[in-house]
């Protein structure tokens, strides 16, 4: 990954078919269950708007609509991107 650009998250969804139990005994199906998310990141490139999808573990730090995200991309193909920082401000 060559350059880096801010991205905005545009959505977030949390994954509701796979339930992960935190607890040993439960006393209703959704004590003490967390869920993965996935959300979608919209970056510019050059005037051209793209979008890329990340998955994020159940328990790890989910950004909110809005917040801007660290996306690096490939300078001769910017649709080839990754998400390394969810915490930029």
């Amino acid at each position: 990954m060559n350059k880096e650009t801010i991205g905005t998250v545009i959505s977030v969804k949390k994954q509701w078919w796979l339930k992960i139990n935190t607890k040993p005994f439960r006393k209703h199906a959704l004590d003490g269950a967390i869920f993965p998310h996935v959300i979608k990141v919209k970056y510019v490139v050059n005037g051209n708007i793209y979008t890329k999808r990340k998955w994020i573990n159940a328990g790890a730090f989910v950004p909110n609509i809005g917040d801007f995200v660290m996306v690096n991309y490939l300078e001769n193909k910017p649709s080839k991107s990754k998400i390394s920082n969810l915490t930029v401000k």
